[in-house]
């Protein structure tokens, strides 16, 4: 591990975590519109970290049961940490996506950041300075620009439904659920805290899925959908979560946060390679204006 100290990592470290966990994240998204007319919200979540639990188990269950007894010690901790993460951010989203536009998904995605900065603000502690802010605006400006590729007039056509509100929860549980990571108990290893997490998490999440299979049936699969749970359950959850928990014990939720912002860019750039969607003037710029804002807000902390 490169460190700036001994056993310390260096900052930019922790950027390259956060960063790399918001990249895969990109493609979760593209999964769950391409997949909101195949398969249910629950159904889906339930599909991919049942994946997540069995590629994990080789990986860090035999240390998770010898510590069997540090996690039924912190199991207060585990269980919220678990419902936030696992069982509910991830299948909002999915529910979300069955009701509300890209557009709505993608703007109302934003405000994510700003969560985890006021959580951290209130239950860490963590200073709101005045670069944090204009970097911030900067990296939202960046991002509202992307979306409606340079045309606001868009903004004022927008109409809203009740998968934005299940979006905004969403936006406010994955803060929440941020603020925790920070919290974790040392003793717990980040092998250990993952697998517990994901299990927890997929055992809460197993009556509703239940509930929707029953009442709505269970997909028909197909190779579309079994490589799409494959990323989301390997990549998206296995990967991307093993990287934002380091990310945040490095940096913190508020840096690790406004890195989210990059999400929309590898988003169109995934677009582009893969349903070839053009890529222009309004992507560079908005490109500019996001890392300008990250480090904006940042460069106080490095």
């Amino acid at each position: 591990m490169i460190s700036s100290s001994p056993g310390r990592p260096i900052k930019w470290v922790g950027f390259a975590f956060a960063l790399g966990a918001t990249m895969i994240w990109s493609g979760n998204f593209i999964v769950a519109r391409g997949l909101n007319e195949l398969v249910n919200p629950a159904t889906l979540a339930l599909m991919r970290w049942i994946t997540a639990c069995l590629f994990m188990l080789p990986v860090a269950g035999r240390t998770a049961w010898e510590q069997r007894k540090i996690i039924q010690k912190h199991i207060r901790y585990l269980l919220p940490t678990a419902f936030l993460g696992v069982t509910v951010f991830n299948t909002l989203i999915y529910v979300a996506a069955h009701s509300s536009t890209a557009l709505n998904l993608s703007l109302i995605a934003t405000s994510t950041p700003i969560f985890i900065i006021l959580f951290a603000r209130m239950f860490l502690r963590e200073p709101i300075t005045a670069s944090r802010v204009a970097g911030l605006l900067l990296a939202v400006s960046g991002v509202v620009l992307l979306i409606t590729r340079g045309d606001f007039s868009v903004l004022l056509g927008l109409s809203f439904a009740a998968g934005d509100i299940w979006m905004i929860l969403a936006a406010v549980i994955f803060g929440g659920y941020s603020i925790l990571i920070r919290k974790k108990p040392p003793e717990i290893s980040l092998g250990v805290f993952l697998m517990s997490t994901f299990l927890l998490g997929l055992l809460m999440l197993v009556p509703w899925a239940l509930w929707e299979i029953f009442c709505m049936g269970f997909p028909a699969l197909s190779m579309d959908i079994v490589g799409s749970v494959l990323y989301i359950g390997i990549g998206a959850s296995l990967a991307a979560f093993f990287l934002w928990t380091r990310a945040i014990e490095i940096i913190g939720p508020s840096a690790a946060g406004l890195i989210y912002y990059t999400l929309p860019l590898f988003s169109g750039f995934g677009a582009f390679l893969i349903l070839g969607e053009p890529v222009g003037w309004v992507h560079a710029l908005s490109g500019i204006m996001i890392f300008g804002g990250i480090i904006t807000a940042t460069r106080r902390q490095q």
